[in-house]
């Protein structure tokens, strides 16, 4: 016996007859959605109905009355049409109107407006995007009465449509007006590419997604020619810039080639870590974990690297691989405690964390893509799914002490870019 829902006055959802035996809770929310969707779709219609009843008598007077429209407008038949409710093609029946002293049809703006899904590929576009396949559009919409199906290829074109917008939007947005006072890059692998994803911190604390690249590895060409490109979308670096990266050797050339002496480096302390401890037996490395994570939380420079220079004389006994891992990029690593900013701002750039969060709210929406076929598809999923994200994007902890870390940054690279030029003179 199929289950019949019923939607009470207080919005709740109850059974008219027995659910079958092989119900279950999915089936039973997906029922309560559709009994929600029956019980909207009328309404829609009614204002429809409405809106179209006031343009008819705007047009040809009152209904049964010979005075009150437009000169020579009458009612003329009825037909049967269709108009889009957000993205759900929906049949109507609408009258006509004719003039007779031209003996030509009179359209029906509102009609002709509710022709044209408006709406539709941005809607369509977002249950795509978080969840809803294109196989599973078609019954989805079926299940409402009244209501015209679209089939798979129908709802691919329209949310390739819609994902192109996006993509185009996000390449050529303009970054002049951000005012942006650190860059954090990373990658997140879509089948055998890695997309390098920057993500800007605006002085205010705004995240702000600034671009990405497709790339096979984090090489420093590909992410030389990328940064290039921010630079010519706008991106502002002359009053200094704090770079979050991990152990990535290709984004470390890439920062030095492409932005010089504009630019600080703050090594991902997490990733840092997990390098080296990876060298050690596994016995050891959860005690050596705790060991580093503590020097790291130091809340100055000279505490935090006394530890770790006692921890580093340690591992010269124990595993030279680790060692040689901990002294590579290892004043970078205490970059935020040399600028004296660690105790505000560690928490949120002293790791790559704030894009891993970004990555993970992507695999949410681009997971669930079991093939990809073109690089074209990736690109379009991609910006779809970081311009969807980026508006629920959180300001950084610590973000009011960002003004400090603008005047030392201006300071450290002033005294770095005059010593450049000690050198070179």
């Amino acid at each position: 016996m199929k289950r019949v829902v019923r939607i009470t006055k207080r919005g709740k959802v109850k059974d008219v007859y027995p659910a079958s035996l092989n119900a279950s809770p999915a089936r039973d929310e997906v029922d309560a959605k559709v009994a929600c969707i029956q019980a909207l779709i009328p309404i829609a219609l009614k204002a429809v109905e409405e809106e179209l009843t006031a343009e008819l008598t705007r047009l040809a007077g009152p209904k049964h009355h010979r005075t009150g429209g437009l000169p020579g407008v009458v009612r003329w038949c009825r037909q049967r049409g269709s108009v889009y409710l957000a993205d759900q093609k929906v049949p109507i029946t609408y009258q006509r109107l004719r003039n007779r002293l031209t003996r030509q049809e009179v359209p029906l703006s509102i009609y002709q407006r509710l022709q044209v899904p408006r709406e539709a590929d941005a809607g369509l576009f977002r249950k795509i995007l978080l969840g809803l396949s294109c196989r599973d559009y078609e019954p989805c919409a079926e299940a409402v009465p009244d209501a015209f199906g679209l089939s798979a290829s129908s709802v691919s074109r329209r949310f390739i449509r819609a994902s192109a917008k996006q993509l185009q939007a996000l390449q050529e947005r303009r970054l002049a007006h951000y005012d942006v006072v650190a860059l954090i890059l990373d990658g997140k692998t879509f089948a055998e590419d890695e997309m390098v994803v920057a993500v800007g911190v605006t002085l205010t604390g705004e995240k702000v997604i600034l671009g990405f690249v497709q790339t096979a590895t984090e090489n420093e060409r590909v992410c030389a020619s990328f940064l290039r490109a921010l630079l010519d979308r706008g991106l502002r670096i002359e009053q200094g810039l704090l770079c979050v990266l991990d152990g990535a050797k290709g984004f470390r050339k890439a920062i030095q080639t492409v932005f010089g002496v504009q630019a600080l480096v703050q090594r991902c302390q997490w990733h840092k870590r997990e390098n080296v401890v990876a060298y050690l037996p596994k016995d050891l490395q959860a005690t050596w974990r705790r060991k580093l994570q503590a020097a790291y939380e130091e809340p100055t420079y000279a505490e935090a690297k006394a530890k770790l220079l006692r921890h580093r004389n340690e591992l010269k006994l124990l595993n030279e691989s680790a060692l040689s891992s901990l002294d590579e990029g290892f004043e970078e690593t205490l970059t935020l405690h040399r600028l004296g900013v660690f105790r505000a701002l560690g928490r949120s750039l002293k790791t790559t964390n704030c894009l891993e969060s970004v990555n993970a709210l992507i695999g949410q929406r681009t997971d669930k893509v079991d093939h990809w076929r073109t690089s074209d598809q990736k690109r379009r999923w991609l910006a779809a799914a970081l311009l969807d994200i980026e508006p629920r994007l959180n300001r950084i902890s610590g973000f009011r002490a960002l003004p400090v870390l603008r005047q030392v940054l201006q300071i450290e690279l002033g005294a770095k870019a005059q010593l450049t030029e000690q050198q070179v003179a």
